[in-house]
């Protein structure tokens, strides 16, 4: 009689069979050794859960320079082909984009949808004021030298905080800062002013107001140097990935600031 079946129980038949199975097929201890040292499975990182980079910034940035071009471009073909009044999408345009600035600022807001928004709002307002700039013989061309003087300073100014020619120190920014508080007030200043007839000369176009807007031109170069610092700092701090949204908004602001300030000094040069 075969003993490896000895048992009458029809479920019990081919336990022998299956255990022998099984401890033949069982892994060595040199195998479980290696699965050990095996990294745990991790699952596939996103922008919530990877850190801030360099790259992020960077695509990011041109993602929403590149909305804000296409819109301005796209403004410029709509009003030079069209007979629709340039102010009622310039209007429009300026205020949408204030409201949502103000949003992505006081709530910190990294939504990509608003951010985006933002930039074509921006986009369309920037290409009206520059087209209207554009439709008006002794301002060709102006666009362009404006659009080439704002990515000259973003590219020099990038240059001398790479090279630390200018360290951004508590210091420093503090200075920039209260500048930035005093244009803003003195710009107010003169349009209330305005409201009442009164001209202060600030943005007439005369020496007075070539000054005003060289002294703007500066701080809004430096402010720059503000805004790589905050990046470089959110980048050694290992801040979320989609953090990089708000900084590509708060590159596109500033550089906004810019063109338009030296859209308005070309444009003071070329006045009769």
């Amino acid at each position: 009689m075969d003993k490896k079946n000895t048992s009458s129980n029809p479920a019990f038949r081919n336990v022998g069979k299956v255990v022998e199975e099984q401890q033949a097929a069982a892994p060595s201890t040199a195998m479980l050794y290696d699965m050990y040292n095996q990294p745990a499975y991790t699952p596939p990182q996103t922008a919530e859960t990877r850190f801030l980079t360099l790259d992020d910034v960077i695509t990011k940035t041109a993602t929403v320079l590149g909305v804000g071009i296409l819109s301005a471009l796209a403004t410029i073909w709509f009003m030079f082909n069209s007979s629709v009044n340039v102010w009622a999408l310039v209007v429009p345009a300026m205020i949408v984009g204030l409201v949502l600035s103000l949003i992505i600022i006081f709530k910190g807001s990294s939504n990509p949808g608003l951010i985006l928004l933002y930039s074509l709002a921006e986009g369309v307002m920037l290409g009206g004021i520059t087209g209207v700039f554009e439709s008006i013989p002794q301002y060709e061309g102006i666009g362009i030298q404006a659009l080439a003087g704002t990515m000259g300073v973003f590219i020099g100014m990038l240059v001398v905080y790479k090279t630390g020619a200018i360290r951004v120190t508590p210091k420093f920014t503090k200075m920039i800062i209260g500048a930035m508080f005093g244009i803003m007030a003195l710009l107010l200043v003169n349009l209330l002013m305005s409201l009442f007839g009164i001209d202060l000369g600030l943005r007439s176009g005369g020496p007075m107001s070539i000054v005003i807007s060289l002294v703007i031109i500066v701080v809004a170069s430096l402010s720059f140097l503000l805004d790589f610092d905050q990046i470089e700092k959110a980048i050694k701090a290992g801040v979320p990935a989609k953090t990089a949204w708000y900084y590509a908004f708060g590159l596109m602001v500033t550089l906004v600031w810019l063109y338009l300030e030296i859209l308005r000094l070309l444009s003071y040069f070329r006045g009769d």
